[in-house]
């Protein structure tokens, strides 16, 4: 099926907007609160970063198209509060809770002093594998033919669509990692190996730039087969 959010190489979707002032962090006041918004919701634990993207990804394809950047963090913020019920629809228009927090989630509030630690951590996915890596470094790969999750049907994955079915080289090896495709659906960190891939723009694009550009994508092992 078309993805909306998978916009590589389509067109007809309308000129890149730049903001006027790209020296500012954040180009209006709430984009700022919506940022701390994400990150005190994601510190209750209920939910990954995987599930947090696929949900983006779920939105309604019209409010996919006219949301802006910072309009899709809010608006899938508030599917996922409602999914897990942390907050009702009628909570969330009122911006009342109607009830005190349960205890559980009381308890994993993100205090102020722990903000800044908890933004420099980030979100490390690296993962211990008793599996060697399948690819060296130079091995020609081929992407997976179809960009879909084969663990669910319409899942999350990290493969573009526009990349599925092409050869690429494999430049870096970054050890395990967390496999998005299974992170997303609460189906275990199943960790895979992950690669960097370069490929040649022109193997991707109808009309590259210049031979010598290339792209380089993060692929786990899944999505690899050799060329």
């Amino acid at each position: 099926m078309t993805r909306i959010h998978d916009m590589g190489g389509r067109f007809g979707d309308g000129p890149v907007p730049r903001e006027d002032d790209e020296s500012r962090t954040f180009a209006k006041d709430w984009h700022g609160r919506a940022l701390a918004l994400t990150v005190a919701a994601g510190a209750l634990g209920k939910w990954n970063i995987d599930a947090s993207r696929h949900v983006k990804e779920c939105l309604p394809p019209a409010d996919y198209a006219r949301f802006g950047y910072y309009e899709k963090w809010l608006a899938g913020l508030a599917n996922l509060l409602v999914e897990h019920g942390i907050a009702s629809p009628e909570e969330i228009a009122t911006g009342r809770s109607d009830a005190p927090a349960p205890d559980d989630l009381a308890a994993r509030r993100l205090d102020a002093a722990r903000v800044k630690t908890a933004l420099r951590s980030g979100g490390p996915s690296a993962r211990d594998s008793s599996d060697g890596p399948a690819f060296a470094l130079g091995a020609q790969v081929r992407t997976s033919a179809i960009a879909g999750n084969r663990m669910q049907n319409g899942g999350h994955t990290r493969l573009p669509a526009y990349a599925a079915g092409r050869v690429g080289t494999v430049v870096l090896h970054h050890g395990a990692h967390v496999f998005p495709d299974s992170n997303a659906h609460f189906n275990g960190e199943a960790p895979q190996h992950l690669y960097t891939v370069s490929f040649a723009a022109g193997d991707l694009w109808q009309h590259a730039e210049s031979p010598h550009d290339e792209v380089r994508l993060d692929l786990w092992e899944g999505y690899l087969e050799p060329a």
